[in-house]
Formats: C-alpha cells, sequence, structure tokens
C-alpha cells in the first residue's frame, strides 16, 4: 500500500533510512529554478547526518551537472552529492571503447563526455563501430521520424546510451531524452547498453549499498521508480513531475507495472 506524505512529510520516515538516493530534475528543481523545499531537504539531512546521492540520468560528467546546478545556486555541500549516468558511461568507455570509432548522437554542448578521446568521434555513421546516444541532435529535437531512418540497418552496431529517460519537462515544456532514441534503436534490432536509473550499475558505483535500508525519491516510474523496485530499495514518488497530467495515480502504478510505497506532490521535510 502507498503511503501519502503529503501531510506528514519526509521527516516522518527519514529515520528508517540510511541512504537516499534522490532525483535531480524534477525533484530538486524543474530544469529553470531550484525547489526551495526539496534544498531545505537537503539541509535537514545533511543536519541528521544522512547520506544521500543526488543521482540523475544526465548524459554529462559529475563535473558538467555540479556546475549547472551550482549557476542555479546550489550550495557546494550538495553539489558534493552528485552522480550522474554519464560520469558511469564514461567510465566504461574510458576502460573499454576509448580506441574505438564511434558516431555520436546528440547535441553539441554534450562534447564534454567524450572529450579525451574525441578524435574517435566520426562523421559518417557507417564509418563507427558503436554508437555513442546523449541525446538528439538540436536540428531535429521533435523528429523522430530523421532517427528512425537514420538507424536502420544498423543493427550491427552496439549503442551506449547515457541517458535512459524517454522524456523530460524543461519547466513546462516537454522534451525527448536519449532513452526514446535508444527504443527506437531496440525496434530497429539494435543492441543497447544502459547507463543510469533504473539499471544496476549506476547505484553501485554512487555509494556504498551493501546492508543498507534505501531510499529513492524521484518523478519517473520508469527509471527512479523502476529502479528502486529493481534493487528492492524503497521508493518516495514526486507526483508534480512528468507524471503530473496523471489523474488516476493507482492505475498508472499498475499500467507501469511499479510498486511505490511512498508519495509526495513535491519533496517537502
Amino acid at each position: 500500500m502507498t503511503v501519502n506524505l503529503e501531510q506528514i512529510g519526509l521527516s516522518s520516515i527519514v529515520d528508517e533510512f540510511d541512504l537516499f538516493f534522490i532525483d535531480i530534475w524534477g525533484v530538486v528543481h524543474n530544469g529553470i529554478k531550484l525547489y526551495p523545499d526539496a534544498i531545505n531537504v537537503l539541509e535537514k539531512l545533511n543536519d541528521k547526518n544522512k547520506e544521500y546521492v543526488l543521482l540523475t540520468n544526465a548524459p554529462r560528467p559529475n563535473s558538467t551537472v555540479i556546475n549547472f546546478l551550482k549557476q542555479m545556486g546550489l550550495a557546494n555541500l550538495h553539489c558534493e552529492k552528485v552522480y550522474t549516468s554519464g560520469e558511469a558511461a564514461l567510465r566504461f568507455l574510458n576502460e573499454k571503447s576509448k580506441q574505438s570509432k564511434f558516431f555520436h548522437i546528440g547535441p553539441p554542448r554534450d562534447f564534454d563526455l567524450f572529450f579525451s578521446f574525441k578524435e574517435n568521434k566520426v562523421k559518417n555513421i557507417s564509418d563507427s563501430e558503436f554508437l555513442l546516444c546523449t541525446g538528439l541532435f538540436d536540428e531535429y529535437f521533435e523528429d523522430l521520424n530523421y532517427y528512425k531512418n537514420l538507424l536502420k540497418n544498423k543493427k550491427e552496431l552496439e549503442m551506449i546510451c547515457t541517458n535512459p529517460d524517454l522524456i523530460v519537462d524543461r519547466g513546462n515544456k516537454r522534451e525527448y531524452c536519449a532513452g526514446t532514441i535508444a527504443k527506437i534503436f531496440e525496434e530497429e534490432g539494435g543492441k543497447v547498453k544502459y547507463f543510469g536509473k533504473p539499471y544496476p550499475l549506476v547505484y553501485k558505483l554512487s555509494a556504498k549499498i551493501k546492508n543498507k535500508k534505501i531510499l529513492c525519491i524521484g518523478d519517473n516510474l520508469n527509471t527512479d521508480i523502476k529502479g528502486a523496485n529493481l534493487q528492492n530499495f524503497s521508493s518516495l514518488f514526486i507526483s508534480s513531475g512528468i507524471h503530473k497530467n496523471e489523474t488516476n495515480l493507482s492505475l498508472t502504478f499498475k499500467n507501469h507495472n511499479v510498486r511505490v510505497d511512498y508519495l509526495q506532490s513535491y519533496l517537502k521535510w
């Protein structure tokens, strides 16, 4: 049964957990501004010496996201807790695929993810040994048919997807993410290696999780909550995020095949 924390807050259950995985986009900010109540939660967790990780499916190294959050006004103390799916992917690429030629699918601003092996980036997808998907091209950020045509007959290549999210809300505007392109590639028969929630590796890389009681907090049922379920962690769903237009949450949970332990509209102490 899902317990609604709207009136009693996170503070009512905080002592039950040792470690908190907290999503960033949709929980701590909306892509434009920070949420004061969420920042207060981070302050309270610090006061109680609780361990937490700001775990995000951002297709960039930790340092890039940290700089973005600092510009928003997030304190250094909280920024030190950031871990990204891009960082997990970069670690893999540095160990396994740094010498291979790749075709990058995503905007130029994601260049910092592969800066150290930029000479292996090719301009023609037919010259690549694998695909690195960080998002959508700026000039084709809404045209999914472009990617269907681009990836057609390319199933012999493996795709590295640095952000499993399908969509994100930037303020009131909905945008596609790398996960949408990865799904298109899978529909074409391609193989995808995902880095980020809900897949296990990113949790293990970002914190020591053994023998800890863990709560995952997020607004995305497919990544934040599904990830919690797959790792057998507890979950707190923030309903004001990408599922904000769903009127029947019980049905929504069922349709996404997830178990939600706790519920809040916004993250509040």
